[in-house]
């Protein structure tokens, strides 16, 4: 376990603080996937199609936590790299599903063992009852809806 520092920057500010916190968990992630030449962003949809293959564009992107309007560069970019593909859904015809190609499962357990690897390293940092208030703390976070 690595030893505790309380000092934040900035006189403590949440959202300066975490920023810093996200872009350096940003440079673990990204040095994590360089091998497969993919961006965090691309990892993550990865990720959820292979929990769901076959989601509907907008639910993948309401899943990593990116909005639709901004999606299909993330989308197409995958497609470009022969790891996804899109496919008409034949029960609405203005809607598209995204599946996982021969490509894209091929890299699966590097992707997912990768995920782990970070999560046990992140896990180590804290002792495990603080890591399950951290937890805690995000899904609150993740879960915050501004106010009108």
């Amino acid at each position: 376990m690595v030893e505790k520092s309380t000092s934040l920057r900035f006189d403590g500010s949440l959202w300066c603080n975490l920023d810093i916190t996200v872009r350096n968990l940003d440079l673990v992630y990204r040095r994590s996937i360089r091998p497969y030449g993919i961006t965090v962003i691309e990892w993550y949809i990865l990720r959820a199609l292979y929990v769901k293959d076959g989601q509907h564009a907008s639910e993948l992107a309401r899943a990593v936590g990116r909005a639709a309007t901004s999606f299909t560069p993330n989308l197409d970019k995958l497609q470009e790299r022969g790891l996804i593909e899109r496919r008409p859904d034949m029960g609405d015809r203005r809607a598209v599903r995204i599946f996982l190609t021969a490509e894209g499962q091929k890299i699966r357990e590097s992707v997912l063992e990768s995920a782990q690897e970070i999560d046990t390293q992140i896990r180590r940092i804290f002792p495990q009852s603080d890591y399950e208030v951290f937890l805690d703390v995000m899904a609150g976070l993740q879960g915050l809806e501004p106010e009108n």
